[in-house]
């Protein structure tokens, strides 16, 4: 058999469909103190790219992020490398089978960041399938996805060697991931637009947000059903932190707020923000642009996609 010394990756952002949150677990030692979740998550055709190529055994690995020249909104990349969720499944492997695996792991990045697309997750993900596959480790899927789980919350939804992730419910903390039906789109296509502003949220102050509204009913019930329904339509969407992440970036709001307005729709918000998605039909070609003519979003990149 040929051996295989270089992998490349497609890494799709995603979005969530529904999202329910829950309060937090207790922190430690009682509990992790995350907070539990119910999404209806399904992945994009907006991608990183990753390559990976296996190094001879006295090599030194070696790292480089950097923006793909068609991203379509870029930010400083102005954390460290070891902190990058790519390396950092790189370097949890290694720890796992107690030997060095040296690989030059590339990741060239269109995927916005702090914009609750995954994108980093998503890198994590491919560059756990790459390493497995290029060093032939003896880890199974389930290996894996424990791996996953002590990285992100959102790693496990991206890790499958299909084309592409299927749409699942994802529960717990990211640990239980089942896999729901295709979408029914009245268009046949599931396209959406994207709407990128040139400003990211953070995740952990957009959970205090949620926190600080005080107790809040978990939608577990709602998400599970509108994932098994399977049909993509914007009225039965819903996230709970849509708010809170328009509290921690008041800009996202009053950016929302522009778009439904001139569209006559609902916009959505994905993730913890602050990236935000409209479902499009057969006027798809005026939605899109209406959106780039808007004096308020001059600064969001306006991206359609399709869900895969």
């Amino acid at each position: 058999m040929t051996e295989t010394w270089s992998v490349r990756r497609q890494a799709p952002a995603k979005i969530n469909l529904a999202l329910a949150v829950a309060p937090p677990n207790p922190k430690p030692p009682a509990g992790d103190g995350l907070h539990p979740i119910a999404s209806w998550m399904v992945a994009v055709d907006l991608y990183d790219d990753v390559s990976v190529a296996r190094l001879p055994e006295d090599r030194t690995s070696r790292y480089a992020i950097r923006w793909h020249a068609k991203a379509p909104r870029t930010s400083a990349i102005d954390w460290s490398v070891s902190k990058d969720l790519a390396v950092r499944a790189h370097l949890l492997l290694e720890e796992t089978v107690g030997r060095r695996l040296p690989a030059a792991i590339t990741v060239e990045k269109r995927i916005p960041v702090g914009a609750g697309l995954a994108g980093g997750s998503s890198d994590a993900a491919s560059t756990l399938l790459a390493i497995r596959e290029l060093f032939q480790l003896d880890l199974s899927d389930e290996a894996l996805r424990e791996l996953a789980i002590k990285l992100g919350s959102d790693i496990a939804f991206f890790l499958t060697e299909d084309a592409a992730p299927r749409p699942a419910l994802v529960e717990g903390v990211g640990n239980r991931i089942e896999r729901m039906p295709p979408l029914q789109s009245a268009t046949g296509d599931a396209a959406i637009a994207l709407i990128l502003p040139d400003f990211d949220c953070s995740t952990p102050a957009v959970y205090r947000a949620f926190d600080e509204r005080g107790e809040q009913p978990f939608h577990e019930t709602w998400a599970r059903g509108v994932a098994q329904e399977a049909k993509l339509e914007s009225d039965a969407l819903f996230n709970d932190l849509a708010l809170p992440a328009m509290a921690v970036q008041p800009r996202l709001a009053e950016l929302h707020a522009a778009a439904q307005d001139a569209l006559h729709r609902t916009v959505h918000v994905t993730g913890s923000g602050s990236g935000m998605f409209v479902i499009l039909d057969s006027d798809a070609e005026a939605t899109i642009k209406t959106l780039r003519s808007l004096d308020d979003l001059k600064s969001c990149a306006i991206v359609p996609a399709r869900i895969l």
